[in-house]
């Protein structure tokens, strides 16, 4: 996720695809930091970035140069090796690069109006799409090789997207999610579901991606706000919960399993007999969780769902779902809470750690 405001001092952050490890650029360099601990395992300060990427855990990052030297070009893309600090490769476009994503197969590169698809250990490329003019590099990628999914917009005035398989070089299909243009959209990480959020910020949706049908929706707020990120809850079928980070300074917490549950207690009612699934979801909060107050008011956040624990009992409760949700807010601060969603949807939430990521200490270098 990049940031163009020049108030913030992160430029961009991002977990890598197993979140065990995130990056955030900022105007003198990037640093790394292990998820789990906190500690900042690696650093590079030679000026601006504004997308860095990681694989995996592994050694390489696909980093942007800001612009703001001859040197750290924003339409030149380097491949870059934290174990000896060297470029591996480096690809140079004629526009300037708005978001990258990889796995262990591909590398994807969104341009303005087109997208680089290459393969990975070769750098050959694979294909080229065009695109409608998409000037924040929205995109949201299933890292899976078995269910790779590219989602992209496919208009400029309506929320609607095109879904790609990046495996096989074909549109998947096009999904009309939201009437106002999209603002967010993520991937789960099995490729199986997509969450979009459009300009408005009001309602959340679900979609299977395999039959591009709409599976859930969900009603954020009554005014709109501006939706900085969601997450899926890491899980390999139905993931459990969806996290989305807002402009309004709270997180909405959507408990899908609850939701489902719902789903099939209301379908043989009088009301889940005349009124359809998804709009009966957008009527009834009893899945919505919020947390109030989270992160400052109208800072630009990344909020992530790390890790998903079911548990069926504890010593003074049942519990349905605790997780684990890290947020990187954009003038410089990493939070972790931990959630916690019983067997009659209560929901409860504290704050475990929190720290400031510009001044963290490196310890020792990062190796893959």
């Amino acid at each position: 996720m990049a940031n163009q405001s020049s108030s913030c001092p992160i430029l961009c952050a991002s977990f890598n695809q197993d979140t065990s490890c995130f990056a955030i650029g900022t105007r003198e360099g990037f640093r790394i930091f292990d998820s789990n601990t906190g500690r900042l395992c690696y650093e590079r300060a030679v000026g601006a970035f504004v997308i860095v990427e990681m694989l995996f855990s592994s050694s390489l990052l696909a980093i942007v140069g800001a612009g703001e030297q001859p040197s750290l070009s924003p339409r030149r893309l380097c491949l870059f090796n934290t174990t000896n600090e060297t470029s591996l490769r480096e690809l140079n476009f004629l526009t300037s690069i708005l978001a990258v994503r990889m796995n262990k197969k591909r590398l994807i590169v969104i341009l303005q109006d087109k997208v680089y698809l290459y393969d990975l250990n070769s750098l050959t490329i694979l294909d080229t799409i065009d695109t409608v003019p998409n000037l924040k590099g929205l995109c949201a990628f299933s890292p899976c090789l078995d269910a790779c999914y590219l989602a992209l917009p496919a208009s400029t005035i309506r929320g609607s997207l095109l879904l790609y398989n990046v495996m096989e070089h074909h549109l998947h299909c096009e999904i009309e999610a939201h009437r106002a243009p999209l603002a967010a959209m993520v991937l789960s990480s099995n490729g199986m579901y997509i969450a979009t959020a459009s300009e408005q910020g009001t309602i959340i949706r679900v979609h299977l991606v395999k039959e591009a049908t709409k599976s859930f929706s969900f009603r954020r707020g009554t005014y709109p706000s501006t939706i900085f990120s969601l997450s899926f809850g890491p899980y390999m079928q139905l993931p459990n919960i969806l996290a989305a980070s807002s402009a309004s300074g709270s997180i909405h917490v959507f408990s899908l399993g609850f939701a489902t549950l719902k789903r099939s207690r209301s379908s043989s009612s009088f009301l889940g007999s005349i009124i359809p699934d998804a709009v009966t979801d957008v009527l009834d909060p009893a899945h919505h969780h919020i947390l109030h107050n989270a992160i400052p008011a109208g800072v630009k956040s990344y909020a992530v769902i790390r890790k998903v624990d079911n548990v069926t009992e504890t010593t003074s409760e049942v519990v349905a779902c605790r997780s684990t949700l890290s947020i990187i807010t954009y003038n410089g601060y990493f939070h972790e809470y931990s959630l916690r969603i019983n067997a009659h949807n209560e929901f409860s939430w504290s704050l475990e750690r929190e720290f400031n990521l510009l001044t963290a200490v490196l310890e020792k270098d990062f190796k893959s």
